[in-house]
Formats: C-alpha cells, structure tokens, sequence
C-alpha cells in the first residue's frame, strides 16, 4: 500500500514492509473482515479504507506479528486482536532485488484476546467448536429418527 501522502516516488525507497517471509506491498480487507472489525474490534461503523490504513501502520511499525510461528494465517496486533490474512502475490510487481511482493488479504478480524479468553489458544478452540458442532449435529439426527 502505497502512501497516499507521497507525490514522488524515489526508485530506491522500498514501499513493502517486511512481514516474515513476505514483501506486503497492499492490503485488502474483505467485507466479513469490515463487519467483524466493526462487531468485535472498535464497536462503531469503520470504513474498509481506514481499517486497511490501520493495518498499514501496525505493519510499519512491527506491530503485527505471526500468532504461530509455523503457520502464517494468524496474527496478533499489540499482542491483543487477532486477525486472518491471505497472501498473494502482486503480478508484475517486485522489489529491486527482483523478489515478488505480496498482497495481504484481511479475511477477518476474531476479536481481541483481552476479552475473549479462548483466542488465547485457537487449536483447543477450534477443536473444541468441531466437538461440540459434531454433538449438536448427531443429537438433531437422533430427534429426527
């Protein structure tokens, strides 16, 4: 994501910023990210393009950081929101030692960390919505028999 505030771009500043292993060079948020953003996050209506200038910043400003090490679908900001993201590379795009540079796709926000205990560990949590999805699933086929 370019910065709108620039006017005259130098061939040797770098407009990625570095987020593991990749070059993030725009954001997207999706609509179900904006919806929970504003649900679960800030509480009021918040246009797509603020969130995704917010996001911006927290990746300048190494606020963003993987939520596992291995995995690179989840991450923390201020080690409190956590948020799925996509990557996907920018056609045509490349930084000037010719590496690709990526586009993060904000899929969703689920929620803060300080005020949902659970998020504090996703695998149990995910398992535990899959256990207990299964239970209901097979108590409604016994009512229907």
């Amino acid at each position: 994501m370019k910065d709108k505030i620039m006017e005259r771009w130098n061939t040797y500043e770098a407009f990625f910023v570095q987020l593991g292993d990749k070059k993030v060079a725009d954001v997207i948020i999706t609509n179900h990210a904006n919806i929970r953003y504003n649900d679960r996050i800030v509480k009021n209506q918040t246009s797509s393009d603020s969130i995704a200038a917010w996001i911006w910043e927290c990746l300048k400003q190494n606020r963003m950081v993987p939520y596992y090490r291995k995995e690179e679908d989840v991450y923390l900001i201020d080690d409190d929101i956590v948020v799925v993201a996509e990557f996907t590379e920018l056609p045509g795009e490349v930084d000037l030692a010719g590496n690709p540079l990526h586009k993060m796709i904000v899929v969703t926000f689920l929620g803060k960390m300080s005020e949902t205990i659970e998020l504090r560990d996703l695998k149990s949590y995910y398992s535990w919505l899959r256990h207990s999805r299964r239970m209901t699933l097979m108590k409604n086929s016994r009512k229907r028999k």
